[in-house]
């Protein structure tokens, strides 16, 4: 029987870090499942290190998983962690910092030696010269009992070396009370041709379970209930899985092709590695030798009849500009994601930012209006995405969907939703001519300012195509000036009646009219949540909208915005959205911003929240 006493709780943070080779991510990704098995709600917030090859024992090479789990609805990974698990010295160094005050340290003795020490820059042992003082301290030396675990295999001293993370997990497991099951089954499939692997993996797991309950290291286990959620299947989804579906759906419902044209690169490559594995629902991958060709492909299938469609991060997008803006001047569907990264250039590849809205609305040559979306949580990822290929293909325009790294490898729980409830995507493509119909006119519009789809080989449909300009309805080249007034002029009224087949904005907490609305767009949605809820509970008169589409805005945006006293704008950049809307609408909105990385915290919110609140009264 355990000595341990049984405390409840209504959430908890966990930040595992480690050098890159440590599996950090493995076991944060396997705690999640196992947690969203058990019937927590929960938010996690992978964090790599920039550097594919960072020195081993380095702050540059340290590796961080973050999850926010609990019984209450949860919203983000968490602001300060509860449990800091540092597998060295230099995992301890880059993340002291974040933990809460009092919170619990788990240290593995053997990552604080005098190699990792000098590693990490350390002149003295954290562990041991009062840097912990203020935090509970629990020192297991992980390295050692995992060796001694697996002293009687045939395995390697490096693949030893490797299974150390699966005696974390296993004691995790057993400081709050997740079962072993799960994690059981991933390892005997993972490694079902390397039994001997698997088995090693899962002695090791179930050796740092047992050690919990026998060290008597820890005064007490936890426990959290179960949250209270809608009925239904769910899964645990990261935001760039749930893209690949919300594509995959909207595919489907259609009922055309679609194709994938894309270039290697961070964060977006999980995209075209998921959309690989659909082929049976006619999907087709391709890995272009460059974005230029990415994109060009995507056009081409979209010429074609299929759903066009590529991806990339922020410096892709750059390279993309010019054929986008083709795809645009063409007037032909087009979908282009942008898993938004730190910038600028190369920048910061393994850390958020939602630094491209300027980019995405303005960065092309000319007047070149497309069509913006974005997504407010990894969940939220498919039917944002879903939402983009509709609007392309009903409105045969280019749009922009603007995740971000923060969304595509966070996950949280998602609901499956049924087909049946999903809405069918309205495509026509022009019908053959016959002799004796009148001339096709490639550019000859409906009420929406929309041109018809004309499929190349179709009968009596052949038509120009190009970047030069066309003429009103017959697309023939022309350079004459009121034609270029004219279809300049089409093209922005053509994304201006979107407006008309989006929802309109709602509040999403608080009232209608009040003092203070915060604004908020893409991977913000969870923390300007949070702190809203927080400070609402305080009695302060603040409310929160947050926009999913961003260009056109929905229609009711303006009146909504001006029944407030004021706007605040929080955003992971130097101040964009909040431009937008002082421009477009003439309002001093005020912005809050961060370009650190990293997402906001709740705290930070809630701060700036009750500055503005204070500073009005």
């Amino acid at each position: 029987m355990s000595n341990h006493s049984s405390s409840a709780k209504d959430e908890v943070t966990i930040r595992f870090a480690g050098d890159s080779g440590d599996g950090m991510q493995l076991t944060g990704s396997q705690f999640t499942n196992t947690t969203a098995l058990v019937g927590n709600d929960l938010s996690t917030f992978p964090d790599f290190p920039a550097e594919i090859r960072a020195p081993a024992g380095t702050v540059a090479g340290v590796s961080g998983f973050q999850i926010h789990f609990g019984s209450k609805p949860i919203h983000t990974p968490g602001d300060a962690p509860d449990v800091l698990v540092a597998m060295n010295a230099a995992a301890m160094k880059a993340n002291l910092d974040r933990l809460k005050k009092g919170g619990m340290v788990i240290a593995n003795e053997a990552g604080f030696d005098k190699k990792n020490l000098s590693l990490a820059k350390l002149e003295s042992n954290p562990l041991e010269d009062g840097t912990l003082d203020e935090f509970e301290l629990i020192k297991v030396d992980i390295t050692k009992l995992t060796q001694e675990s697996l002293k009687d295999t045939d395995l390697s001293f490096k693949e030893i070396e490797r299974s150390k993370n699966m005696f974390v997990l296993g004691l995790l497991y057993w400081l709050y009370n997740r079962p072993l099951g799960p994690s059981e089954k991933f390892l005997t499939d993972k490694f079902k041709k390397k039994p001997e692997i698997a088995e090693a993996n899962l002695k090791v797991m179930k050796d740092g379970y047992h050690f919990g309950e026998t060290a008597e290291l820890f005064s007490s286990r936890y426990s959290i209930e179960q949250a209270s959620i809608e009925p239904g299947t769910y899964r645990n989804i990261t935001g760039n899985q749930s893209t690949v579906l919300g594509l995959v759906a909207a595919c489907q419902k259609a009922e055309l092709p679609l194709f994938y044209g894309s270039y290697p690169i961070t964060p977006a490559s999980d995209i075209l590695h998921g959309l690989a594995r659909y082929k049976e629902y006619d999907i087709r991958t391709f890995q272009a030798e460059d974005e230029i060709a990415a994109i060009s492909s995507a056009i081409g299938a979209a010429f074609g009849g299929s759903i066009g469609v590529t991806g990339s991060s922020g410096p892709g997008l750059a390279l993309k500009g010019e054929a986008l803006g083709l795809a645009m001047i063409l007037e032909l569907p087009l979908i282009v994601l942008n898993i938004q990264r730190g910038g600028p250039s190369t920048g910061l590849p393994t850390k958020t930012e939602q630094s491209d809205l300027m980019q995405a609305m303005y960065g092309r040559n000319g007047e070149s209006p497309v069509a913006i979306v974005a997504p407010s949580s990894p969940a939220d990822c498919f039917e944002s995405a879903f939402e983009a290929v509709r609007i392309a293909l009903e409105h045969m325009i280019p749009v922009i969907y603007l995740s971000d790294g923060y969304l595509g490898n966070g996950s949280e729980p998602w609901k499956f939703p049924q087909a049946a409830d999903l809405p069918k995507i309205d495509v026509s493509f022009e019908r053959p001519r016959e002799e004796d119909d009148a001339p096709f006119m490639p550019y000859r519009r409906d009420e929406r300012n929309v041109r018809p789809w004309a499929i190349p080989g179709t009968k009596g449909l052949e038509h120009r195509v190009g970047g030069l300009e066309k003429s009103h309805e017959t697309g023939n080249i022309s350079y004459d000036p009121k034609n270029h007034q004219k279809m300049t002029n089409i093209r922005q009224a053509k994304l201006d009646v979107i407006a008309d087949n989006i929802p309109l904005q709602v509040i999403d907490n608080g009232e209608e009219k009040g003092k203070l609305l915060v604004l908020s767009w893409g991977g913000t949605f969870g923390s300007v949540k949070s702190a809203v809820f927080e400070t609402l509970k305080k009695g302060l008169d603040v409310s929160h909208a947050h926009l999913r589409y961003l260009n056109p805005f929905p229609k009711n945006l303006e009146d909504l915005l001006r029944g407030f006293d004021q706007v605040l704008i929080p955003e992971l950049n130097n101040g964009q959205l909040v431009k937008i809307i002082r421009d477009r609408y003439l309002i001093p909105a005020k912005g809050y911003n961060k370009v650190m990385g990293q997402p906001f915290t709740v705290q930070e919110l809630i701060d700036e929240i009750e500055t503005l609140v204070n500073e009005a009264e």
